[in-house]
């Protein structure tokens, strides 16, 4: 689990492999990503987009940007959370990603960023 925390909203990203959905024969790994947006400031915010950097060991790095996280704009009041979960497919069986999230205080319509600490996805059975 990794943690970080950017003016005032803390980012929390925990990984699990899928063995179930995965097919290492094929050089087809399943992860899965729950990440817990937790608002400690003393403003309302919304997310409003994601910026990801996916480095998987055997391919180029790319990047996925959009609106929202699975299909939601949550909108935060100061102490709460929105917590979702995600996936991500590697060729290699090891990677990582990071990133940043736009946020707006809806207060006055400030838009910042917001950063997705570095979390690695490896399998296993690769670590021995």
């Amino acid at each position: 689990m990794v943690t970080e925390k950017t003016k005032g909203v803390k980012v929390t990203v925990e990984t699990e492999y899928q063995p179930s959905y995965s097919s290492p024969s094929q050089y087809h790994y399943v992860f899965t990503y729950r990440i817990t947006i937790e608002n400690q400031s003393e403003n309302t915010i919304q997310l409003l987009r994601r910026h990801w950097h996916v480095h998987d060991a055997a391919l180029l790095p790319r990047e996925v940007e959009g609106e929202g996280v699975v299909g939601q704009q949550p909108v935060l009041e100061p102490g709460q959370f929105h917590q979702y979960v995600s996936g991500c497919n590697l060729k290699s069986g090891i990677g990582k990603m990071w990133g940043t999230y736009l946020m707006e205080r809806i207060v006055d319509g400030k838009s910042f960023e917001v950063t997705i600490p570095e979390f690695t996805m490896i399998v296993p059975f690769k670590l021995n």
